[in-house]
């Protein structure tokens, strides 16, 4: 992806988190050399992967299968205490997130406002595949029964419980806007943690055509 695209997809994000009622901390509108010096005070950000992030999946097309994302807080088993993770995330209509689970992570996905989440779902079997068996999830507490490949739709204020090994893909649903969905979990490693069904890129090689906005979560390690 070209920087340039990145920038335009973050200042959109930022004018809909406005649009939202759904405020950032301070840092997550700090420009490249804001970060400057600051890592021993800002240790927890950097190698907790806190901030922007954003994949287009190995695509080439975000709009298609893409996600943008802030995490907001997070934990980091190696380093510290905190056993619990937050996310928020724009989700567009049709612009799918792949199917995957999380062998570690359990998760919450809660539709904030806006649009529509259909969330798409199997079990996992033993070799890790997609599984043709029923299973059971909860829907803000409330069990239900489901079948391989059945959608849940979630509207605005609705969430879902996604326990560890259960495939998941979503997208917004179509002519319903973007959706603000936000993501309560353990602490979250998108460095291990995620088994998609099929191979994707979780994060974007970078065609660097403009200065960055503000700094993704991958860019730390170039800047700090």
């Amino acid at each position: 992806m070209k920087r340039s695209e990145i920038n335009q997809l973050i200042q959109q994000s930022k004018d809909f988190f406005r649009k939202m009622n759904f405020y950032l901390p301070p840092w997550a509108f700090w420009k490249p050399q804001d970060w400057k010096g600051k890592y021993n005070t800002c240790s927890e950000i950097v190698d907790n992967m806190l901030g922007w992030d954003l994949t287009d999946f190995g695509s080439g097309d975000f709009h298609r299968r893409g996600l943008i994302l802030f995490t907001i807080r997070n934990g980091n088993i190696k380093k510290d205490k905190k056993p619990y993770a937050e996310k928020v995330m724009i989700v567009e209509g049709m612009q799918e997130t792949p199917m995957h689970f999380h062998w570690s992570k359990m998760e919450d996905i809660i539709n904030r406002g806006g649009g529509n989440l259909v969330i798409e779902l199997f079990a996992s079997d033993e070799n890790e595949q997609l599984s043709d068996k029923p299973f059971t999830v909860k829907t803000d507490g409330v069990m239900r029964n489901l079948n391989a490949g059945d959608k849940i739709i979630l509207t605005p204020g609705e969430s879902i419980c996604l326990q560890q090994g259960l495939y998941h893909r979503f997208y917004g649903e179509s002519g319903k806007g973007k959706v603000l969905v936000g993501e309560v979990s353990a602490v979250n490693d998108d460095n291990t943690d995620n088994r998609f069904n099929q191979p994707v890129g979780r994060f974007p090689e970078i065609e660097e055509d403009e200065t960055p906005l503000h700094l993704l979560v991958s860019d730390y390690p170039n800047y700090l």
